[in-house]
């Protein structure tokens, strides 16, 4: 069975050959107000959930540090743990700005995902439809648009 599952199929053959060259174990693709378009490695709705808002919220706490800094951004963020690293980087695509989260273990170095990061990145901008722009989510249409995506996610 695969753990991998996509709400927008433009991100699935590119999400597929990251996971291997790199050997992410998770992996989410999220708009940057959380929104997952695709995942692999996640069995649990809730536990998808909380890394994509955690995820979106910590890139934009970063923005927002890089801007009190007179940054333009900081980019890539990376964090190491005994067992697990975690690969935070925003991916500009055609269809908007994308947030990308990756889970690594002990066999795999940050060097081998941060490569196969920039052709990842480079795959969704080039697959990503030109011709649509993702509407904003509205306060009104989240808990629908929430249910729809877990449901596609999940194949419930």
């Amino acid at each position: 069975m695969s753990t991998t599952s996509v709400v927008e199929a433009w991100t699935e053959k590119p999400l597929v050959r990251y996971v291997d060259q790199a050997g992410a174990r998770l992996v989410v693709v999220m708009t940057t107000a959380g929104q997952v378009l695709a995942q692999h490695g996640f069995v649990r709705a809730v536990d998808l959930m909380a890394a994509s808002a955690l995820g979106a919220a910590i890139m934009a706490s970063s923005a927002a540090l890089a801007e009190q800094l007179g940054e333009r951004s900081f980019g890539a963020l990376f964090h190491a743990g005994r067992r697990h690293g975690i690969h935070l980087a925003p991916c500009p695509t055609p269809r908007g700005a994308l947030i990308v989260l990756t889970v690594f273990g002990r066999e795999t170095s940050i060097g081998l995902v941060e490569l196969f990061y920039e052709e990842f990145a480079a795959a969704l901008r080039q697959a990503a439809p030109v011709d649509q722009v993702r509407e904003p989510v509205l306060a009104t249409d989240f808990e629908a648009d929430l249910n729809r995506s877990l449901s596609s996610l999940f194949r419930r």
